[in-house]
């Protein structure tokens, strides 16, 4: 009966912890736009441009590599470059049609 109250509480010391990361982590991500957006504002961070080995790699069919090297570029994360890439991707497969 001990053990099982160890257990027990084990178990709730650990999703109390889980639990407190996860929300540290979702500040820290609130923070971190709050700051890209401060920075875009007073000129600090240029928008990314989009170079034409990128546009070549997409139209190549390669759009991991160019995500991938736009990732170095910009210093984005996966989810916004794949994000950026794919729309990039639309375009030029309009500008051909």
């Amino acid at each position: 009966m001990d053990e099982i109250l160890w257990i027990i509480i084990g178990v709730l010391l650990l999703s109390i912890i889980l639990s407190n990361i996860n929300q540290l982590r979702e500040d820290n991500k609130r923070t971190n736009k709050i700051l890209v957006k401060i920075a875009k504002e007073m000129g600090l961070i240029p928008e990314p441009s989009v170079n034409e080995e990128i546009k070549s790699l997409i139209l190549d069919g390669k759009k991991i590599k160019a995500i991938k090297m736009y990732r170095e570029s910009t210093g984005l994360g996966l989810v916004d470059a794949k994000r950026d890439i794919d729309l990039l991707s639309e375009k030029l497969k309009n500008q051909e049609i």
